[in-house]
């Protein structure tokens, strides 16, 4: 069997723009994801690419986002003054506008766009986008640090071409935007554990959200409680996404795999660690289908370069030290890290708060098997045929 072939998309100019120094979004934790990749020497792997990008064609940006929206985007982008319109969610605390705004975000959509195009017309098995994963962006609205949504522009462009899609989505956040982009599609299922939007952002995501028209049944949401740990969240993934991904049998797969559902990131309860994620990534490398990953959340920038480490270990089939690269630790230690471990032991969270989330994912997999299993495993669990 050949070996497969990864493309990893990198721009140095992903690191030129900046949200803001109070922002919890900071851009520079790209290149301390390639750091560490670096210093366990798998930037040069038999089989794999480095690829380079550019800004994404305004022709599909218009394939999802208001020419409206886009065009006050491009009007904040090129102001040397504050601006805000809050109408379409830019200028606030959460999504700023900065000089070189759309430049940023529209390199960042590029790159998503390069890692669909690599999996779809260079035959890559898998291409990795760390700059990707912007789910909140909203057709007419920025939102959660989200200004273009990067993912249902390359979505669009793949079911253009006559393709199927799995979109997987395990930032700790719901995938509003991509929710909102194909809920009435059934060419795109959509699949997303989350925090659940009872008490926080985006305040969506629950399971009685399953599509409209053509797309009913093709939105899945699994809200999780506060303090879901490495075996609720694998059970989730097990029990819902991965059985729906297999029966579905898409053409390609997108994961946004956001590293903030981790136990000390610094803006959410959810508590995985690397044990969960690992097994998560090598569970959706097994299914053998065309993979384009897309980066996401992480505010706490060692989860996130640790956990983009790993995922891209596995998409190569490289096992790691569990301890970091000397070199590295050295690196980090100036910039005030204690890490000196890639791998978390699994963790188990309070036994009250556990049992609270475990019957809250037990229903929810219940009210999911009774809704969504039926019309997807019904329908396509029965034959191997697209």
């Amino acid at each position: 069997m050949p070996a497969r072939r990864t493309a990893l998309i990198y721009s140095p100019l992903f690191g030129n723009f900046s949200y803001g120094d109070d922002h919890p979004f900071k851009l520079q934790r790209y290149r301390l994801v390639r750091d560490l990749m670096e210093a366990y020497g798998l930037l040069k792997l038999p089989g794999m690419e480095i690829r380079g990008c550019g800004p994404i064609d305004d022709d599909l940006v218009l394939s999802f986002h208001a020419p409206e929206y886009v065009a006050r985007l491009k009007e904040f982008s090129a102001s040397d003054e504050p601006r805000a319109d809050f109408r379409f969610g830019l200028g606030d605390a959460d999504c700023p506008v900065f000089k070189g705004l759309y430049d940023c975000a529209a390199l960042g959509a590029g790159a998503t766009f390069e890692a669909a195009r690599l999996v779809e017309e260079e035959g890559f098995d898998i291409a990795f986008n760390l700059a990707g994963g912007w789910h909140h962006a909203h057709r007419a609205r920025a939102s959660g640090f989200s200004y273009i949504n990067d993912a249902v522009l390359a979505i669009n462009w793949l079911v253009a071409r006559g393709r199927r899609v799995v979109y997987l989505d395990i930032d700790a956040h719901h995938g509003d935007g991509v929710q909102e982009g194909f809920y009435d599609s059934d060419r795109v299922l959509t699949i997303s554990l989350h925090e659940s939007g009872i008490y926080f952002f985006p305040g969506t995501g629950f399971e009685n959200e399953t599509g409209h028209g053509r797309g009913r049944g093709y939105s899945v949401n699994v809200p999780l409680l506060a303090h879901t740990d490495d075996a609720l969240y694998m059970k989730a993934f097990d029990e819902v996404a991965y059985p729906l991904i297999a029966a579905y049998d898409p053409d390609v797969i997108v994961t946004q795999i956001g590293a903030d559902a981790f136990r000390t990131d610094p803006l959410t309860r959810l508590e995985i660690t690397t044990h969960s994620y690992g097994y998560i990534m090598r569970k959706v490398k097994a299914l053998k289908i065309p993979w384009v990953a897309l980066g996401g959340g992480g505010y706490d920038l060692m989860n996130t370069a640790r956990a983009w480490t790993i995922a891209w270990a596995v998409m190569n089939g490289v096992e790691l030290n569990p301890r970091l690269p000397a070199a590295f630790v050295k690196k980090i230690e100036s910039l005030g890290y204690p890490h000196r471990a890639l791998l978390d032991a699994m963790h188990w969270s309070e036994e009250y708060e556990r049992n609270l989330a475990l019957d809250a994912v037990e229903k929810s997999i219940a009210r999911i098997r009774s809704a969504i299993f039926p019309g997807i495993i019904g329908t396509y669990g029965k034959t191997s045929g697209k």
